[in-house]
């Protein structure tokens, strides 16, 4: 029994309870959305919450017609975490800016052979930066133009972090955990 359109419906009529069940029902794929962004539990929930109050506050605009509400919804708290790493002054690490011409291009993915639970464990051994590169590329399908423009960083930089990122991967999986 699928409750979400009563769910929604709820949140249409900004019922408290309503979206505190949505919330909690997309709670734990939203925190490991976020977690590919930030490392501090107080950055990851602040990102959820910030997308969800989007979300509440745009349900109207949702329309089945055009997709599912979850990916709606993903891509709201997703585009959050990215406004909200975008508008930081100081940020807990620098994007290193690479010359383009260094040529850093390739088409493999890393995890196409991987569960989801196992691309998590992977993903958190990379560094910070390089883990959110990787993850708006392999996981929600950005392309390397779209990164930069999201995080304000050169091309190339976004290439490099690709690459060191499955440099890395490759150690890391010739070692399993």
């Amino acid at each position: 029994m699928n409750l979400l359109p009563e769910i929604l419906a709820g949140c249409r009529r900004r019922e408290r309870q309503s979206q505190e069940k949505l919330y909690r029902q997309f709670y734990p794929v939203l925190f490991a959305l976020c977690k590919n962004f930030f490392e501090d539990k107080h950055d990851i929930l602040t990102a959820i919450n910030n997308g969800m109050m989007k979300v509440f506050t745009n349900i109207d605009q949702y329309d089945a017609a055009k997709g599912e509400f979850f990916s709606w919804m993903y891509t709201i708290v997703r585009n959050a975490a990215l406004t909200m790493l975008r508008d930081r002054k100081t940020q807990a690490f620098d994007y290193v800016e690479i010359e383009d011409k260094m040529g850093f291009v390739s088409h493999e993915d890393p995890f196409e052979q991987l569960s989801g639970n196992d691309i998590h464990l992977y993903l958190v051994q990379l560094p910070v930066a390089t883990r959110r590169i990787c993850s708006l590329h392999y996981l929600d399908g950005f392309s390397v133009r779209e990164i930069a423009a999201a995080l304000a960083i050169s091309e190339g930089t976004v290439k490099w972090h690709l690459s060191e990122s499955r440099n890395r991967l490759k150690v890391i999986f010739e070692n399993p955990l």
